[in-house]
């Protein structure tokens, strides 16, 4: 049949009979499994039905929580200086598996020795929370959770050495990934979901140690998953880094690199911020290009990877913002609808795969 008739007599005899017995056991008649009834007898759905049915359907994004990401950006912040080696570093890491496998991730450590620019040996350590791990169609979210050695660009020089805090180079990308892991546990989306906090992103060279190749010093824990991934094979269908995602009035426009190697999912991320209400944090214009955790993402596993980084064309002392490298960068300076324009971006993309 191309068609089914509700009132064929067959179907009018079964809506009679299933009516009479659901009502004489005081049960309210759900019109729902009474058609699908009538389908089952009739043979089965025709395409039409079958698209309407799909069309029906709508996918319910979750709605981030903007308070609790900046609260797991201050926790963060309070162990201190999470510069590899320090008991601050340890103590964090520990904090941020316990919170990956709280949101029901199973979580993986990839915990080595690398090598800084200098020669100083580094303890590394790559957290890795998987949802879904059965799951072959996968999209990866990370973020860089250690801290920069040096303030290297504060303006007072006598700060050059001093660890900064990194509430927004660092925690801020975690904050919000570790909402998103939150929101995971409450509700799955269709796609497995990776969410992989790099270690050794911040210690490359030093502005005051300048004529030292600068580009291979950086992104050293990405460096080491890109060659040794945590899955023998692993593949995504495209991943996002976010860096410096909780600054005030932060504009995220489309790095450089990031549009040469994944146009496609640039375009998809920031019309779904635009869509959300917060195309005045992703103004779709061409920006600057930035070596980040991306780079090894991209050029040698081969996984097609963005990077939401802001660029700020006011700024006096950087176009990642006042605060980049220098000792304000502590929670004074975290702003709670930054961290909500990322994350529900964020939230709008994964849920929408299927």
């Amino acid at each position: 049949m191309d068609e089914m008739c509700y009132f064929c007599p067959i179907n009018k005899y079964i809506y009679m009979v299933m009516t009479k017995v659901m009502l004489s056991h005081g049960i309210k008649i759900c019109s729902y499994i009474t058609f699908s009834m009538l389908i089952i007898c009739c043979g089965g759905v025709t395409k039409k039905q079958v698209a309407e049915t799909e069309k029906a359907k709508e996918v319910v994004i979750p709605a981030f929580n903007a308070d609790s990401a900046y609260s797991y950006v201050g926790q963060q912040v309070a162990f201190g200086p999470r510069v590899p080696g320090s008991e601050a570093h340890r103590r964090c890491g520990d904090w941020l598996v316990s919170v990956l496998k709280r949101s029901g991730a199973l979580v993986t450590e990839q915990c080595d020795v690398v090598e800084a620019f200098d020669g100083t040996s580094l303890p590394m350590r790559n957290i890795i929370g998987a949802f879904q791990p059965e799951n072959r169609k996968r999209i990866l979210l990370c973020a860089h959770w250690d801290c920069r050695p040096w303030a290297d660009n504060d303006p007072d020089k006598k700060n050059h050495h001093t660890p900064v805090d990194g509430a927004n180079d660092g925690a801020s990308g975690v904050g919000v990934l570790l909402e998103v892991a939150r929101q995971i546990q409450l509700q799955q989306p269709a796609l497995g979901i990776d969410i992989i906090f790099f270690d050794v992103e911040d210690y490359g060279v030093p502005q005051f140690m300048p004529g030292i190749e600068s580009e291979g010093s950086w992104c050293l824990g990405s460096q080491y998953w890109a060659h040794m991934p945590h899955t023998p094979d692993y593949n995504a269908r495209f991943g996002i880094l976010l860096d410096m995602v909780g600054g005030p009035h932060a504009t995220f426009f489309h790095e450089g690199f990031s549009q040469h190697y994944a146009p496609a999912i640039v375009d998809k991320v920031w019309e779904k911020a635009h869509l959300a209400g917060y195309g005045k944090y992703f103004p779709k214009q061409a920006g600057g290009y930035v070596t980040d955790d991306h780079l090894p993402i991209n050029r040698i596993s081969r996984i097609p990877c963005i990077d939401i980084i802001p660029m700020m064309e006011d700024s006096e002392l950087s176009s990642f913002g006042d605060t980049w490298h220098t000792v304000n960068d502590n929670m004074e300076h975290i702003d709670r609808n930054t961290l909500k324009a990322v994350g529900q971006t964020v939230l709008e993309v994964i849920y929408s795969e299927k």
